[in-house]
């Protein structure tokens, strides 16, 4: 029974392998052999894919055979799939789901049939292993294709019993996007954790996406339909506009702004067609996009200005001329790389206009081989109305240009002068150029002072003539710079729009609590909150603390103007003028901080005064230096020439030039001299000061003292006095430029008076 049994299985498996070769044999269908060279293939596709193409051909047939023949040469010119045709004897892209395949004949065994389902080192998914991903590879080659095409990765690991659930459709899916153009691939965490954890994919199994270099996981129930919608999901929303008879003139007419080709296609579904997006992504940089709709009925006039047929997809390209197309395509089921193909070749306008590096590089490529030789015809003009007529016959005459070797573009003068300074030495407009070198080498020669006229278009005829049979024509040489940007100001508007997107996946993380993923976000948020939260907390309490250091006592009795001075148990006294200026009185207690241990580098401004003129002076004096508290190295203090006049006329003794000056000034030194108002700026490391004399220039009062009432002169003497205080520092502020510039005099002590003269006196 046993015997009959395996009996029965095996012949079960035998009339089900006669059925599972292939529908179709790629070399039959293009009549090659398996020996067959790349270059003899695409020979055979291009004359069959010619003879067969619906347009052309009128047979019945004539479509399915030209997707037959297509998807042939799609087999048969890559080299790993058609490896793998030979080897298994299959024609779909991806092979079955499970252990290795063995073909003998047209039988075929799954080894998976005698194994458990579990991927191993030795015995992994074929077709994981087609897509399987290392992080050197994912760096170098996915990043970077990121930004043409948006790919599929899944997460996977072994004896992943979740792995295996979601294997159908993942198989579904790769199937249906790598024939789209989405890029596939598949980590294994136990052999690539690296790369896992770069992707910041901590759990299997796990499915992401990469587009523009970001990573984008996807967090729904693993179906067709949700993942079809998470590939649609990832590409930018504006890629593609709605194109209706109300904007259609507006669209086609940008092309001149934006310098691109405008691309049209008109389809019956209402959604815009994935294929047509992804087609769009790979080429935004390229080509502008819009769709039509013709099921709408707001786009009748559309469908009748072009002669469209709505039954099957048409695609049209516009250029210079938006009521003509400049090329079209139309066919059922539009294969990828039909579309490449088409795209490839209207990549530009027939004459576009040069507006950064990267098109220049691309229209006028540097000369590699004799053979390929490629001349540009530049024409330098301007933007004016002036230059229209001379624009569009340049323009007129360039879509006559038979030839491949040569590419016409203009440039604007004003936007890109260094190049047009080199070029046009002789004032001439058309320059035919040839580029050598990457560096900017070019040779050229100037033909003609363009203005449209049919001598300029015979002229340039007869050189592009004389050029094709004697390209040393080319007689001059230079090295032209890098071109300017002309759409760098477009970069704000760029940067919007990846702020909105991702400001979006944030939302969307944030709302299937993929917390995991999240977390380094969430701890530089919290961390910069906490940091700004503490900073705010700290200076508050700073604050109050500096207030309450600073507030203004009663012992004195009188507040200074526009300031306040405060005292403390230890009598050090402070006084702030506005919140911003500190004077600080020197004593005992801070005669060693502010002066002898002062930093290198450091100076102390020091005022001297009296208690009848502290007010007035500390407020004059606050004033004058109030525009130099910007300064780290000055610091600024108060000297009470009443408390300590023995420290003041010690440290004058020991500067012997300053004591000279003032006793020059005394009148045979019959009286003490007046110190109030003078300004010390003292080096408490070098130990020298400079010296500040008051110099009065207020009114001249001495007219006003004839009058000999009593009381009106005594009232009038202290006016006078107030006034000759005031007005003591009114050089301060010239005084303190030169003393940042370092061209005052110096007078050295040898060193400063000690504590005992700075004691209050008794």
């Amino acid at each position: 029974l046993t015997l009959k049994r395996r009996l029965v299985v095996l012949s079960v498996l035998l009339a089900g392998s006669s059925h599972a070769g292939p529908e179709a044999d790629p070399y039959k269908i293009l009549g090659v052999t398996r020996s067959a060279s790349q270059a003899e293939i695409k020979k055979v596709y291009k004359r069959l894919a010619k003879e067969w193409h619906p347009d052309k051909n009128k047979n019945p047939d004539a479509e399915d055979m030209f997707i037959k023949i297509t998807k042939s040469y799609e087999i048969l010119s890559n080299e790993e799939k058609r490896a793998n045709y030979d080897r298994y004897g299959q024609t779909d892209d991806t092979q079955p789901y499970g252990g290795g395949h063995y073909r003998h004949d047209n039988f075929y065994f799954d080894e998976s049939f005698f194994n458990f389902p579990f991927n191993s080192k030795n015995n992994r998914d074929f077709a994981d292993s087609k897509y399987t991903l290392h992080f050197n590879q994912y760096v170098n080659d996915v990043v970077p294709d990121s930004y043409k095409r948006p790919y599929l990765i899944k997460i996977t690991s072994d004896w992943c019993f979740s792995c295996i659930h979601i294997e159908p459709v993942w198989k579904e899916v790769v199937q249906e996007m790598e024939t789209l153009g989405v890029g596939i691939g598949v980590v294994d965490v136990g052999y690539e954790r690296r790369l896992a954890n770069h992707l910041g994919a901590h759990r299997t199994p796990s499915i992401l996406g990469v587009i523009n270099g970001k990573v984008t996981f996807f967090h729904y129930a693993v179906a067709k339909e949700h993942l079809r919608q998470f590939v649609e999901d990832l590409l930018p929303q504006r890629l593609v506009e709605r194109v209706t008879d109300r904007n259609d003139l507006q669209f086609l007419n940008s092309w001149h702004e934006l310098n691109k080709p405008h691309v049209l296609l008109f389809d019956q579904v209402p959604a815009v067609p994935l294929l047509y997006k992804l087609t769009a992504f790979a080429y935004k940089d390229y080509l502008q996009f819009g769709y039509v709709d013709q099921g709408l009925s707001e786009t009748a006039n559309l469908l009748k200005q072009f002669n469209i047929n709505t039954y099957a997809p048409t695609m049209l390209v516009f250029k210079e001329n938006i009521d003509k197309p400049a090329d079209i395509i139309q066919a059922k089921g539009m294969k990828k790389q039909i579309i490449d193909e088409f795209m490839s070749n209207n990549k530009f306008l027939l004459v576009p206009r040069l507006v950064n590096q990267k098109l220049f590089d691309e229209l006028c490529p540097v000369k590699q081989f004799h053979r390929r030789r490629k001349y540009c015809v530049l024409l330098i003009t301007g933007d004016e109305e002036t230059f229209s007529f001379g624009n569009q016959a340049f323009l007129s005459f360039a879509s006559t240009n038979t030839k491949e070797v040569v590419r016409f573009a203009y440039v604007y003068q004003r936007l890109q002068q260094p190049l047009c300074d080199i070029l046009m030495q002789n004032k001439d407009s058309v320059v035919i150029l040839e580029r050598r070198n990457a560096a900017g080498k070019v040779l050229f020669k100037p033909v003609t002072a363009w203005n449209g006229s049919e001598e300029d278009k015979q002229c340039l005829l007869d050189e592009l003539e004389r050029l094709q049979k004697d390209p040393s024509i080319l007689n001059h040489d230079a090295m032209l710079p890098e071109l300017n940007n002309e759409f760098a100001s477009m970069f704000v508007i760029r940067w919007i729009y990846a702020s909105y997107d991702y400001l979006s996946e944030v939302i969307d993380d944030i709302l299937h609590n993929n917390w995991r993923e999240m977390m380094p976000l969430l701890s530089l948020i919290f961390s910069a909150l906490f940091i700004l939260f503490g900073t705010v907390v700290i200076q508050a309490f700073s604050d109050s603390s500096e207030d309450k250091q600073t507030k203004p006592k009663a012992k004195d009795g009188t507040k200074a103007e526009n300031g306040s001075p405060g005292t403390s148990s230890t009598s050090r006294q402070v006084w702030i003028y506005k919140n911003f200026v500190e004077v600080t009185e020197l004593t005992d207690i801070t005669y060693t901080s502010n002066l002898v241990k002062l930093r290198p580098g450091h100076m102390n401004v020091v005022l001297v005064l009296t208690d009848a003129s502290k007010n007035i002076l500390l407020s004059k004096f606050a004033k004058e230096v109030y525009s130099f508290t910007g300064s780290l190295t000055l610091h600024f203090s108060f000297l009470n020439i009443d408390k300590h006049s023995e420290w003041m006329t010690t440290l004058l003794e020991y500067a012997q030039d300053a004591m000279q000056i003032d006793t020059d000034e005394d009148d045979g030194g019959n009286h003490k001299v007046d110190y109030t108002g003078y300004v010390l700026a003292l080096n408490g490391h070098k130990k020298y000061l400079c010296l500040f004399k008051p110099v009065y220039t207020g009114e001249d009062l001495d007219s006003n003292s004839r009058d000999d009432h009593p009381t009106r002169k005594s009232n009038r003497s202290r006016s006078i006095s107030t006034l000759q205080i005031h007005h003591k520092l009114d050089r301060l502020g010239l005084w303190m430029e030169r003393l940042m510039e370092g061209t005052l005099p110096r007078y050295y002590i040898p060193a400063w008076p000690g504590l005992d003269k700075i004691t209050p006196n008794k």
